[in-house]
């Protein structure tokens, strides 16, 4: 089986940006990622709307980080330290070599290649590192951005689930994309 260790936190650096920790210095940029309606559009999560609310998403995310269950990074520009996305890998499976990866930007900043420079860096992470096997991402299937993205990035739409998650009294469907490591264990 798979052994995760994300200690020491593993900074990544790509041309344009730094994947630092994400720590409580960021709680506005987390606030207006995860309070605005308009990012959250495909992310079946309630909204957050307090600073304190934003400290204990920062707290689930070290959590996840300290008992190696998950790694989000913060998405920085090299010159400012400023989050302005987050960009990770969640559920992970040791057993079965398998993670899913997730991101979000600030609608500032979207349009501009910044998830492809990312992702690039954290399934290198995922594959180079962690050794995982593959990485699937769950995305609403009226995403066309973030499908755009996974298929720029080598993912390939598995599945199609019809009413898959109940959330805020209706079922939505999720679709399922995926990449396997092109390299054998």
């Amino acid at each position: 089986m798979l052994t995760i260790n994300f200690s020491p936190f593993p900074n990544l650096e790509t041309d344009r940006l730094l994947l630092r920790r994400v720590d409580f210095n960021d709680i506005k940029e987390i606030l207006a990622l995860r309070s605005n309606p308009e990012t959250m559009k495909y992310i079946p999560r309630p909204l957050l709307k307090t600073d304190e609310d934003a400290l204990e998403h920062i707290a689930m995310i070290d959590f996840k980080i300290e008992n190696n269950e998950g790694i989000n990074w913060a998405i920085t520009l090299k010159n400012n330290p400023k989050l302005i996305g987050i960009i990770g890998h969640y559920r992970i499976k040791p057993e079965h070599y398998r993670a899913e990866i997730g991101y979000m930007l600030l609608p500032e900043y979207q349009g501009k290649g910044i998830i492809s420079e990312a992702m690039k860096e954290v399934l290198n992470y995922g594959f180079n590192i962690m050794k995982l096997h593959s990485l699937e991402a769950v995305i609403d299937p009226e995403n066309h951005a973030s499908a755009k993205v996974l298929e720029k990035n080598g993912f390939v739409k598995e599945a199609h689930f019809k009413e898959y998650e109940f959330f805020e009294g209706r079922f939505l469907d999720s679709v399922i994309y995926s990449l396997l490591n092109k390299v054998r264990l």
